[in-house]
């Protein structure tokens, strides 16, 4: 099966940036689309990002829209989020995911494997 591995995440201050890098090993399925999950310490988890399998086509929850980038390397079998601009309120565990549909859903029951998380904490 599928194991997903999330790397990147650190401790920085307001204002800075970070690259998360997710590689997924195992046998996948191939034609999936990709995303970025995150829970706050007390929350539920929410969507940050996703990207289509082909790269093409991008969504972005709207509070990190123009800040946030995602983006992927499917020979690698990897996806990636470059954040900038970092604020306190993005401060949560980051999680990637792989679905077995193409399109860049939002919808969390549409991503069959999952990382553990990396945690992402922003300081004032």
């Amino acid at each position: 099966q599928v194991e997903l591995v999330e790397t990147g995440g650190g401790s920085v201050q307001v204002g800075d940036s970070l690259r998360l890098s997710c590689a997924a090993s195992g046998r996948t399925f191939g034609a999936d689309a990709a995303a970025w999950f995150r829970q706050a310490p007390g929350k539920e988890r929410e969507f940050v990002a996703s990207v289509n399998w082909g790269g093409s086509f991008a969504d972005y929850v709207d509070s990190v829209k123009g800040r946030f980038t995602i983006s992927r390397d499917n020979a690698k079998n990897s996806v990636y989020l470059q954040m900038n601009n970092l604020k306190p309120e993005d401060t949560a565990v980051y999680y990637c995911a792989f679905g077995r549909v193409p399109v860049a859903t939002r919808q969390e029951s549409n991503y069959i494997y999952w990382g553990r998380g990396t945690q992402v904490t922003v300081s004032s």
